[in-house]
């Protein structure tokens, strides 16, 4: 396996631990994301990026590859992005990928004691991989292909660019963002140091994924105020904070649910709940792509903790709302040559293009409402935030000439 191959890279990334963690309130969230950031670092160093910049504090990382065409035409730097965290809900420590070489379509048994086993009769996308190489994990962890096969797609991308300057092309600008899977990638990014005008995040999934709507986002929370008292003398005393949060769950619409719903169905997820008799809480995420529905449904929300508090009392149930992010659609309308020009280049690869609604957000929704316009492209890999995740040898090579395919698309007359 070449140096420059992106598999190669990939499996180096995958086996530094980047794991976010939502609960420590810094930036980044956790200090092991800057061993990823460092080495890309010196990486971006060594094949001859240029303004290659590290962000010791937020644990950022910059660069360009400056134009190679010299016909005085203007044309728009582009811009790719990636995220280097993994999810905090399956520990990205000491992973242990391995490549099951042309696929059979049947069971793959991940750990070693046989009980976690990848199999198509719960995964039956699986069949669409036959004779293609998986990459998989050993069952105790995550992969981290959210969103290292993106990582490895920009790096090889650029690797190619910067080896042959017989490939032509505009300015491009390249820039890796911790805690992007606890929605603070964005949080430090510095669109100006960046200076593209257009970009994509490399996230996505499935070959062919082109997405650029996305659910508008909302976390809602509620805290119970119960009343305990001694089970033996509780009639008409007692107000059990833990059963009131699950009355408050009830309230709710029972099929939009995550379990429930998809496409471009949004939902209410409860997320976690702690508590007993006396203080409860319940966190949860409010989606939809529609921002009427959206509204809606928080309104909803608070009108679920109004009628607790009118039948309980005031104050028993307290609610708390913040809107996260939004649908990207409204920001990529006015520039849909970013979906046009994308879809062109897959389909030339003989790539069927396949127009996805992210049921979730990415950097690039945040992005968009901060004024870089930036839909998201596939990137192979598959069950993601889980030991189930795998990725394909054979799309992630591809999602590399996707890559160099739009950046010969905004290389030439535009």
């Amino acid at each position: 396996m070449e140096k420059n191959d992106v598999i190669e890279k990939f499996l180096r990334y995958v086996k530094i631990d980047t794991q976010s963690d939502d609960t420590t309130g810094t930036s980044p969230s956790t200090m092991k994301q800057h061993d990823l950031a460092k080495l890309l670092f010196e990486e971006l160093k060594a094949i001859g990026a240029s303004d290659v910049y590290y962000d010791e504090e937020h644990c950022y990382v910059y660069a360009s590859i400056p134009s190679n065409i010299e016909d005085g035409k203007d044309r728009p730097a582009i811009g790719f992005i990636s995220h280097m965290d993994t999810s905090d809900e399956v520990s990205g420590k000491d992973v242990k990928a391995r490549i099951v070489e042309s696929y059979d379509g049947t069971d793959i048994v991940l750990s070693q004691d046989g009980k976690v086993v990848l199999s198509p009769a719960d995964f039956p996308e699986l069949k669409n991989h036959i004779g293609e190489d998986l990459i998989v994990t050993d069952g105790t962890t995550l992969l981290g292909a959210d969103d290292k096969a993106g990582v490895a797609e920009i790096m090889t991308m650029a690797q190619t660019l910067l080896s042959d300057p017989e490939i032509k092309h505009g300015d491009i600008r390249i820039a890796f963002t911790p805690d992007e899977e606890i929605g603070a990638g964005t949080a430090f990014f510095d669109l100006e140091k960046f200076g593209a005008k257009y970009a994509y995040t490399v996230d996505g999934g499935k070959l062919g994924e082109l997405e650029y709507e996305n659910f508008n986002a909302a976390e809602g929370n509620i805290t119970v105020n119960g009343r305990s008292v001694h089970p033996g003398d509780a009639k008409n005393k007692m107000i059990n904070a833990a059963l009131l949060c699950y009355e408050f769950h009830s309230l709710l619409p029972v099929f939009q649910n995550p379990m429930y719903t998809e496409k471009r169905e949004g939902f209410f997820h409860l997320t976690e709940v702690n508590g007993g008799t006396e203080k409860a809480t319940a966190s949860y995420i409010i989606r939809d792509h529609d921002d009427k529905l959206f509204e809606e449904k928080k309104k909803l929300f608070a009108a679920a903790a109004e009628f607790l508090n009118k039948k309980y009392g005031e104050g028993t149930v307290e609610v708390e709302i913040h809107d996260q992010y939004y649908n990207m659609i409204e920001k990529i309308r006015p520039h849909m040559h970013l979906v046009d020009n994308a879809k062109k280049v897959m389909t030339d690869l003989g790539i069927t293009p396949i127009d996805s609604p992210i049921r979730g957000g990415t950097d690039g929704a945040a992005l968009s409402y901060k004024g870089l316009p930036c839909p998201n492209l596939c990137t192979g890999g598959y069950n993601y935030h889980g030991k189930y995740e795998y990725a394909s040898v054979q799309e992630m090579r591809k999602v590399v000439d996707i890559l160099l395919g739009i950046v010969d698309a905004y290389g030439k007359d535009f």
